[in-house]
């Protein structure tokens, strides 16, 4: 955002001080339709996965900000875009899903925005709009007539989407060429159908976006508004939202809350201001009074935005049970028996549960392959019981029973999960 720039609406002060914003089309414009009560905004999320992950939370908080600011937020469900498969930022095709897959993956994620938004009939409520409402009902021919007409070819090979593909000579099929097409219209029906006049997005999506709005320009719609989010890495450099067990999914059935909690408590000494002001609903003076404890105390900074984070994902008592098992474990010392558990039969445990298998992607998910577990056992990141494990062919038997009925399994000093027989 310009410097020289000071909005006069409540939705952009709040984006702006808070360190959402990394581009606009119009920054006036934006601010002038939000004072004005007219900011019909939507974000697009593909179905690819039953879960949202981390890397989604931006843009879901911008919408959050956005009701709570008195604008009216349209989360896109990417029903029909699914099927073709966005190519930004990749370097092979989405695996193509079935129609069934898609509406199952569509109904979990549903449940994440339920926490962060409110859906109803209102003037500011949100609504939740699939494009295959109307990318499958479009006729091929009429389709290239009136939308195909308005791209230029040369423009769209020169979208970062595509041409990093192209330039690291990896296969760009015509499937997920004409994704920016479909994209782009998406933005001019969703003005046509409830008045949408703002898309927000990641930072790669602005070629999208803008295309949208050129688009729409063409297509005769009223002006239409850009604005992005940053794509965040930590302060070392590492993206958002990875870890080496894999994604920070949002599904509490892919990462159970205490992960959760505990994603937020390993965040860097350089980050914890950043992260509470973007994934927390704390005020500011309480976020600048914990930003500036130092030392030993930037632990405790920690604890409250891994329990608020968890809080707003998983609500109140979730994020109070996250932290409340963190201290019995790590103050305590003791066993608490809410840590995430997996079971596996008896005969399994009897036959031997090799460690590598145990606490792979198949069991604990501690580690997102043998290969990972087998190189943390070398660097002496793993522990059964409390006791590192030094064996790679080591394997887990009944007598690592603990008189819990249970083993543990550590990945470094934070990452639990005790294994029970079913």
């Amino acid at each position: 955002m310009s410097a020289d720039f000071t909005p006069k609406s409540d939705f952009l002060r709040i984006l702006s001080e808070r360190g959402y914003i990394h581009q606009a089309s119009d920054m006036a414009g934006i601010d002038a339709a939000a004072l004005e009560g007219r900011l019909t905004t939507y974000v697009g999320y593909d179905c690819t996965a039953p879960s949202l992950h981390v890397g989604h939370l931006l843009s879901i908080m911008m919408l959050h900000w956005l009701q709570a600011t008195g604008g009216r937020p349209i989360t896109l469900m990417g029903g029909g875009t699914t099927r073709v498969g966005d190519p930004s930022g990749r370097d092979e095709s989405r695996k193509i899903l079935t129609i069934e897959q898609i509406d199952a993956n569509k109904a979990e994620i549903r449940k994440t925005f339920d926490r962060f938004l409110r859906f109803g009939d209102g003037g500011t409520d949100a609504t939740m709009v699939d494009n295959a409402e109307w990318l499958t009902k479009l006729n091929y021919i009429e389709m290239l007539r009136d939308v195909g007409r308005h791209f230029s070819v040369n423009r769209m090979l020169s979208m970062d989407s595509v041409r990093l593909r192209l330039e690291r000579d990896q296969e760009l099929s015509f499937l997920e060429f004409n994704y920016m097409i479909l994209q782009s219209y998406d933005f001019v029906e969703l003005n046509r159908r409830y008045g949408t006049i703002l898309q927000m997005g990641g930072s790669d999506q602005w070629g999208n976006i803008v295309n949208g709005i050129d688009l729409g320009r063409r297509m005769g719609t009223p002006q239409l508004y850009a604005l992005t989010c940053p794509l965040l890495t930590t302060a070392s450099g590492a993206k958002m939202g990875k870890t080496a067990a894999g994604a920070v999914w949002l599904n509490p059935e892919m990462l159970s809350p205490y992960d959760y909690w505990q994603f937020w408590r390993n965040t860097e000494d350089a980050d914890v201001a950043r992260f509470l002001k973007l994934f927390t609903l704390l005020p500011m003076e309480e976020i600048a009074r914990l930003a500036a404890l130092g030392g030993a105390e930037i632990n405790e900074a920690k604890k409250v935005l891994a329990t608020e984070a968890t809080a707003l994902m998983h609500g109140r008592e979730a994020g109070d049970a996250a932290a409340e098992t963190a201290r019995k474990t790590f103050v305590e010392g003791s066993l608490a028996a809410d840590l995430p558990t997996i079971t596996v039969p008896a005969g399994v445990l009897e036959a031997g549960l090799g460690v590598l298998t145990a606490f792979g992607p198949d069991h604990a998910k501690l580690v997102p392959s043998t290969s990972e577990a087998r190189r943390q056992i070398k660097g002496g990141g793993l522990r059964v019981n409390d006791v590192q494990v030094t064996d790679e062919k080591a394997a887990l038997s009944p007598s690592d029973l603990t008189a819990d009925g249970v083993i543990k399994l550590s990945f470094g000093k934070k990452k639990h999960v005790l294994l029970r027989v079913g």
